[in-house]
């Protein structure tokens, strides 16, 4: 009976070969966007799975409180690991200090600029370092490191890199051993950059700043990783550590303090936090291109049911002399399902194949490294149990309805499809491009949010101005040569050193006082370093008072704010205020614009820039506008490789490293548009062959109106002026939910754009020429059918 059913299932689909066509390939492209999307959606959720603690590590984080004021952040002070791993054993079975850092690192007449990481020696087994040389006891000595295979490959090639040296910024304090050879981090975790492990106690003996901080309570700079016990509850832990730096660390007149682990399942996709409160990130995206994979393949199914449905009057009769010669409704509805079952599992083979062409440029496009999970069980299973819940759901409703037709009426001629037959087509149709639509109009108003993010004053200038990390004695050593040369080679105007970089803040303090400061003004200011020429070099806007000089030995005790912090303090006349931190008193020498240094969408932090005494960590340059770029890089880069042979010459171009900002949103309209333009192709695809089958069922009507005097105008605006108000229907609906939609993600952004009416109105009328351009083939094809050949046929 299989074997009949699947017979005569091939035999129908070669007969409609159009129609098989468009449902083959329409339910190819909907399979495809949906496992494209599948595997997105499954590197998201496996996100740090690769670590097989996953369950039990956590980050340790601080939630500190004001009034109504709070801000949660991950920078810990140093001595509460120690006390974390004394006090409460039984319940951590690992604790690690850890600092992100970026170095320069050479062995073998190789140096390379890497990111790594400083942590204690339980660090490799918290999080279960693969390792291809040595043990994850590589750091228990305090000369050692462990690398990455890739970074090892990189510096030593071939050659064993075990018991090779390895020297960090050039620095001899710095002289470490490999230890240890690790496999690369996958890309979806949160150590996927950090290319190679030190030891904390070198850190520690290293820099004299790290020292004063071993027991400063106050001092939040690191971060702690934790590893539970199997038995511990991670909320109940939580709930014991909350008070334990209040206990410690000197009490701030009405501020408290909380701590709390943040687990790592929930440090990808639940990274953001507001006002102290956790309100997810990245999981916002996984639900919207879950909502978005199954949009687009119901608009493929509903494609099925349209253009079996439609056809119904065809199969009518084969329904009917099925049921005279004693075939139940059960076994019709069998037939037509293993048809649907049939184009479920051809388009499930060329939905892969569409997967295999389409995956390198969706890699490129999401930033990602996912492939077809080939050798998984699980993907076959899910695979095909989706083809064949895609095959039942496309089939499920011409299947019922084509076996519920009458033999009786079929075979004498009396059979009529009713004049309701064709409404639940129409409102399919309306579904369709209805959801087309609103796609549509998402794409729109993402690209205006990423546009006018884009757009937004920054309050310095970003053409022209790049940065250098300082990473080796040899650059403090000869700034001021390098400074002088550069100036002279007439390649660049201005050159200044600064704590940080122009696109990003590292350093945050909340501990300052000023007149008329309430108990309740908890802020953590950007703390920024800066040396003379630091505003002139990167041309921020000075608002009132002066820039630092070197004309005035004050200024080392002097500080510039921003709007912000100026608006924060409530300081009306700022110039000249009196600014206390940590015993010592600074006055106010001016006021900037604000910059944003940091993400675009969020206001702009209150930033203090004070006067840098000892070097900074990066050089900021200044471009000659009057020399081409790549003709004073190569200056740059000549004196910098004399002056500083250690390191590699490694720069970031600060509109660049700005543009890097919107990378996420850029990522996501550019999906967004692919997913909606797909979606409008398959509402097309299935409109394309409903015009096909309304233009042969009216053959006749067409014929007989065309000899009654009907223009081909005419003719051609009877046939599409249906589809035209189901699609100015959908647009209807489409509009007031994307607007309602729409606004309210607008509303997460603190700096966002409008929705402009015109929005709606060209993407309405863009949807209405789209889909009556595709009808009107059909249309106009029939319209032009010579009557005679119409009229003659039966």
């Amino acid at each position: 009976m299989v074997k009949n059913y699947l017979k005569i299932a091939i035999r129908n689909l070669l007969k409609n070969k159009s129609i098989s066509f468009i449902n083959i390939f329409g339910l190819s492209a909907g399979m495809a966007v949906t496992m494209l999307i599948g595997l997105w959606i499954w590197n998201e959720l496996s996100f740090d799975k690769y670590y097989q603690h996953y369950d039990h590590i956590a980050d340790v984080w601080q939630r500190q409180t004001a009034g109504a004021n709070s801000g949660a952040f991950n920078s810990m002070p140093i001595p509460l690991a120690a006390e974390l791993r004394n006090t409460y054993p039984g319940d951590f079975k690992n604790v690690a200090l850890a600092s992100y850092g970026t170095h320069t690192l050479s062995a073998c007449n190789q140096k390379f600029t890497r990111r790594g990481m400083f942590i204690e020696k339980g660090g490799p087994e918290l999080f279960t370092l693969n390792m291809l040389k040595g043990s994850r006891n590589g750091l228990k000595e305090p000369g050692s490191i462990l690398l990455s295979a890739s970074f090892a490959r990189a510096l030593f090639g071939d050659k064993d890199p075990m018991d090779q040296l390895v020297k960090i910024d050039n620095n001899n304090k710095l002289i470490v051993k490999v230890t240890g050879v690790y496999e690369d981090f996958p890309e979806n975790t949160t150590l996927y950059e950090m290319t190679y492990m030190v030891p904390w106690e070198l850190f520690v003996n290293t820099w004299d700043w790290v020292k004063d901080a071993k027991d400063n309570w106050s001092f939040n700079s690191m971060h702690i990783y934790v590893q539970l016990s199997d038995q511990a509850d991670m909320d109940k832990v939580s709930a014991k550590i909350k008070d334990i730096k209040t206990l410690h660390a000197e009490k701030e007149s009405g501020v408290t303090t909380d701590i709390f682990l943040h687990p790592m399942k929930k440090w990808h996709l639940y990274s953001t936090f507001e006002n102290g409160v956790n309100v997810g990130g990245q999981i916002r995206y996984v639900k919207l291109f879950g909502l978005i994979g199954l949009f687009v393949l119901l608009l493929a199914c509903i494609n099925f049911m349209n253009l079996s449905t439609a056809r119904s009057e065809k199969r009518a009769k084969e329904v009917g002399i099925r049921k005279a010669i004693g075939s139940m409704r059960k076994q019709l509805v069998w037939q037509f399902l293993s048809e649907s079952l049939l184009v479920a599992v051809f388009s499930f083979v060329i939905s892969l194949m569409i997967v295999l062409v389409v995956l390198p440029w969706f890699n490129q496009v999401a930033d990602k490294h996912i492939h077809i999970l080939w050798d998984q069980p699980g993907f076959w299973l899910i695979g095909i149990g989706f083809s064949l819940v895609t095959g039942l759901l496309a089939g499920s409703y011409p299947a019922l309805y084509l076996s519920s037709f009458q033999p009786l009426k079929v075979l004498k001629g009396t059979f009529r499809v009713g004049r309701f037959a064709a409404v639940p087509r129409k409102v399919l149709i309306v579904v369709q491009f209805t959801v087309s639509v609103f796609l549509i109009i998402a794409t729109v108003v993402v690209y205006r949010q990423i546009q006018y993010a884009k757009n937004l004053p920054v309050g310095y200038t970003r053409d022209g101005l790049l940065s250098i990390q300082m990473t080796t004695p040899e650059i403090y050593q000869n700034y001021q040569v390098i400074h002088d040369e550069l100036i002279r080679s007439g390649a660049i105007t201005e050159l200044t050193q600064a704590q940080g970089p122009v696109t990003d803040i590292w350093t945050g303090s909340g501990d300052f006082e000023w007149k008329g400061q309430r108990p309740d003004q908890l802020q953590s200011f950007a703390t920024i370093g800066a040396k003379f020429g630091y505003g002139k070099t990167i041309g921020w806007q000075l608002l009132q008072g002066r820039d630092f000089s070197p004309d005035f030995a004050s200024d080392s005790m002097g500080m510039i704010l921003n709007e912000a912090a100026v608006k924060y303090m409530g300081l009306e006349h700022p110039v000249g205020e009196i600014i206390r931190r940590g015993g010592k008193e600074f006055h106010v020498l001016g006021v900037v614009k604000n910059m944003i240094m940091t993400s675009p969408y969020d206001p702009v932090q209150p930033a203090i820039y004070y006067f840098l005494a000892e070097g900074g960590n990066f050089i900021n340059i200044r471009i000659n506008p009057k020399m081409s770029a790549s003709k004073a890089l190569a200056i740059i880069q000549d004196v910098m490789q004399r002056y500083n042979p250690a390191a590699p010459f490694a720069y970031t171009f600060a509109d660049q490293e700005y543009g890097k900002k919107f990378s996420e949103e850029e990522r996501i309209g550019k999906l967004s548009t692919f997913f909606a333009l797909l979606a409008i192709m398959i509402s097309c695809l299935g409109l394309f062959g409903l015009a096909a089958f309304v233009a042969e069922q009216r053959t006749k009507e067409i014929g007989i109106r065309k000899v009654m005097g009907a223009s081909v105008f005419q003719l051609w605006q009877l046939l599409s002026k249906d589809f035209a108000l189901l699609v100015a229907i959908s647009c209807l609906i489409a509009i007031p939910v994307s607007w309602y939609c729409l606004n309210n993600w607008l509303q997460q952004y603190r700096n966002h754009t409008t929705i402009v009416w015109e929005i709606f109105a060209f993407t309405g009328l863009g949807a209405l020429m789209i889909a009556l351009l595709t009808v009107s083939y059909q249309s106009a094809k029939a319209a032009m059918a010579n009557p005679v050949k119409s009229l003659k046929a039966e």
